[in-house]
């Protein structure tokens, strides 16, 4: 089978997403099955890999990490272009929700080929938290696409409120088939009607690498090293991550402990200035961006890894990764925390207070040797290769002859 992923930014820049598509396009692979991966061009180097595409892209954040490609008559040329030489498309896979979404329903229409989306966003919520007139915005972005859309698809499109919801049905619709990485979020989608006509929203958890988990257990825990208590904040530096209230309650908390944080962004100088003005009892390293494997190091060596979003990731891939590890969580979200079912110190709400006392918590609890047990099953059951196991059924479902 060979399948299409469409992505808003390359694989090859940080993020969950990004790193889920890098797992599943090297399971799939492994599984006997040709991937081809189509984003923006990064504006750092990148490695050469005949399996991507590189479209033309503008820069869209000051560090160049993220681009955009528009979606348009020249976009839709340079795509057939690359795909002309390479084996015959099954299934598009749209692991986007901008950009990268237009491009690829234009591809999949263009060639009569059935899309499987995956909605890795709740795009509500992460506009509301990274723009200044966050209604203006969803009313341009549903108007974007309606204009992005080829007439063909257009019309299938219902005419709605454009909020966010609105947005996200139009591309189910489009959809053979719709992905949700988390339960809660699947279930978001169904009450909002964000479905394939077909039917609902299949839950498939994005994974966790088979190789580096299994190297990782068969090393075996050498118990916890001494010493204080050892935090792990690992995501982009952003609004909706709320690194800015986290850096604020580990000061307010006054907890004697080590915090790592893992990661870069817009935010990433602000918070520096925040530490340097508020002088915490905890020692803070900033640690900037890491590859996959020596992050999940990290999370593995780590008492409690930090979770602060809230509401807008729809698995939140970090905290998953250090269960399959070991590592308990402190988590803000409540959907996150019910979704792991265990190894959580849960943030009583929103406020920087409430996170301060969680964290006095687990580092009371870690220090006293009777830190919070993690399920022993997410292990098993976020394993890439269970996870691309339940996708290629997917696929095939998909593509099966209508």
């Amino acid at each position: 089978m060979h399948v299409v992923m469409f992505a808003d930014q390359h694989v090859e820049s940080s993020g969950g997403a990004q790193v889920s598509m890098r797992l599943q396009r090297r399971f799939l692979e492994r599984a006997g099955h040709t991937v081809t991966v189509v984003a923006p061009r990064m504006h750092r180097p990148t490695p050469t890999d005949p399996a991507y595409v590189d479209l033309p892209s503008i820069p869209v954040t000051p560090d160049r990490e993220y681009a955009m490609s528009w979606p348009g008559i020249r976009t839709d040329r340079l795509v057939d272009a690359a795909m002309a030489g390479r084996p015959p498309v099954d299934v598009v896979h749209v692991q986007a929700d901008f950009w990268g979404a237009f491009i690829g329903h234009r591809f999949a229409a263009r060639h009569g080929l059935p899309v499987v989306h995956t909605m890795h966003n709740r795009v509500d919520v992460g506009i509301e938290a990274t723009a200044p007139f966050p209604g203006l915005v969803l009313r341009v972005l549903n108007a974007w696409a309606r204009r992005a859309l080829r007439p063909a698809l257009r019309a299938k499109l219902p005419r709605e409120a454009p909020d966010g919801w609105a947005y996200l049905r139009r591309l189910a619709h489009l959809s053979v088939a719709v992905t949700a990485p988390s339960a809660h979020f699947a279930r978001r989608l169904e009450a909002h009607g964000a479905v394939p006509v077909a039917g609902g929203v299949d839950v498939v958890w994005n994974g966790i690498d088979d190789d580096i988990l299994d190297a990782a257990l068969a090393a075996g825990s050498p118990g916890r090293r001494p010493g204080r208590p050892r935090f792990v904040w690992i995501g982009r530096m952003s609004p909706e991550k709320r690194l800015l209230p986290f850096l604020k309650a580990v000061a307010a908390a006054g907890i004697d402990a080590d915090v790592e944080i893992i990661g870069g962004g817009a935010q990433s100088r602000a918070a520096r200035r925040l530490v340097e003005r508020t002088r915490p009892a905890a020692s803070i390293r900033f640690a900037g961006r890491m590859p996959y494997a020596q992050t999940l190091a990290r999370l593995a060596a780590a008492d409690a890894v930090v979770q602060t979003s809230i509401g807008f990731e729809t698995q939140g891939m970090t905290v998953f990764e250090a269960a399959s590890l070991g590592t308990p969580a402190v988590v803000s979200d409540p959907d996150i925390a019910a979704e792991l079912g265990g190894g959580v110190w849960t943030v009583a709400d929103a406020t920087v207070p409430a996170l301060a006392e969680t964290l006095r918590r687990a580092a009371s609890d870690i220090a006293a040797g009777s830190p919070v047990v993690v399920d022993p099953t997410i292990g098993e059951r976020f394993r890439q290769s269970s996870r691309t196991a339940a996708m290629v059924e997917i696929y095939a479902r998909a593509a099966a002859p209508r």
